[in-house]
């Protein structure tokens, strides 16, 4: 090893062992999650609170396939977190986000398993540590400096689309144990309530924006669960025209304020440079 280059030390391989394990339980969950095992489906789980047509908030199925890019990304990224890092901030940066992360794996996997028994209150505390957990990730990702195109690819994008989905799915997610337990709307129409929660899920997403100065990878996930959620009540039932403009507003006003905010941190940096 060449001098001054990190070393990895027994705290590091119990880090990645630590990471590696919870990317499999993960797995494990998610093919729970899609009845591989024989078990019941997320959609079909908790009375099908959870399906495309349970609430305004629900998106299409064809939304979840976000998850897809996330578990391969996770995968990347657990081989990626064994090869040694090349600079000593490269390794203080993996050190960093080896434990969040794999606490984010373990609350996915527990996320599903709450769901399948169908403790839907629960599980919305779990997404919520979920999302928690998520934006102590993206603060890590912040404070860093990604070394390499596999660090911004597995790292920085991987976690920010897996954090970008989290926020819309939370809102799903307690739209869906509110329905479940017969909330009524308090006097105010259904679709107002969709288009407020829409809108709140556009304010985070523009805060993060300019928190994160222009997270692509954040904005894309957020855009993307926000446009099926419009395509499903569209298209779908229950059917909700001012729900799905709403959706589409927010998803609008995320790229947006990304695309601007990321426009001027690169022309800040070039003209630094």
């Amino acid at each position: 090893m060449a001098q001054g280059a990190p070393r990895d030390t027994s705290r590091d391989r119990l880090q990645q062992i630590v990471v590696t394990v919870s990317f499999v339980v993960c797995v494990i969950g998610s093919m729970i999650g899609v009845g591989v095992f024989g078990g019941t489906s997320v959609n079909a789980a908790a009375g099908g609170a959870l399906d495309t047509d349970a609430t305004l908030l629900a998106p299409a199925s064809a939304a979840f396939s976000v998850w897809t890019v996330v578990y391969l990304g996770l995968a990347g990224y657990t081989v990626l977190q064994w090869f040694p890092a090349p600079t000593p901030e490269a390794q203080a940066r993996q050190r960093r986000l080896r434990l969040p992360v794999a606490g984010t794996m373990l609350l996915n996997a527990a996320w599903i398993l709450v769901v399948q028994a169908g403790w839907l209150w629960v599980s919305v505390l779990v997404i919520a540590a979920l999302l928690t957990l998520l934006v102590r990730v993206f603060l890590i990702l912040l404070a860093t400096r990604a070394h390499g195109v596999l660090d911004r690819v597995l790292v920085d994008g991987v976690l920010g689309i897996y954090l970008g989905w989290v926020c819309v799915a939370t809102a799903a997610n307690i739209a869906a144990a509110l329905t479940s337990a017969g909330f009524d709307g308090a006097g105010l129409a259904a679709d107002w309530w969709a288009v407020g929660v829409l809108a709140v899920v556009g304010v985070i997403g523009v805060v993060l924006a300019v928190r994160g100065n222009g997270p692509v990878a954040v904005a894309l996930a957020i855009a993307w669960g926000l446009s099926w959620i419009a395509v499903e009540r569209w298209d779908g039932t229950p059917y909700s025209a001012p729900t799905a403009a709403a959706a589409l507003a927010a998803a609008v006003a995320v790229l947006g304020v990304t695309a601007v905010v990321r426009v001027r941190a690169v022309a800040r940096a070039g003209a630094s440079a």
